[in-house]
């Protein structure tokens, strides 16, 4: 992987946690009496075996935006600036490491959905229109 490679991947992380963060705090700001999320089944889940209500998923989307800002953000820093030679040594290394990094792109996207598709159901709910 080139220096330029790993500077676009930690600026598309970047980008991709700023836009989760920003999601979750318009939610934050939106929503202000979580309580009327309780009960009201989260159709993100459907597939689940899991029932988790809107309240839940609200409680777990703030919970993952602290810890991705506070651990994920500064590791991949870390790993960034401590640069990214220790992943070159061994092709199949390089090929997982841009697997997984896809794959959190898509989490990433995928939580940033449900965030704003959680804010648009609370504005249904409190009478809301855009």
């Amino acid at each position: 992987m080139q220096p330029s490679d790993a500077k676009l991947y930690r600026n598309s992380l970047s980008r991709a946690l700023r836009s989760y963060s920003a999601a979750v705090s318009d939610m934050e700001r939106t929503i202000l009496v979580p309580s009327l999320l309780r009960d009201v089944p989260s159709d993100e889940l459907r597939d689940c075996e899991e029932s988790r209500d809107l309240y839940e998923s609200y409680q777990m989307l703030k919970a993952i935006r602290t810890s991705a800002e506070s651990s994920l953000g500064s590791q991949v820093e870390r790993k960034v600036q401590a640069g990214v030679s220790s992943l070159e040594p061994v092709l199949d290394a390089e090929g997982l490491f841009h697997f997984h990094l896809w794959g959190l792109f898509s989490v990433m996207r995928d939580l940033t959905v449900r965030t704003q598709n959680l804010t648009e159901k609370y504005k249904e709910i409190i009478g809301v229109a855009d």
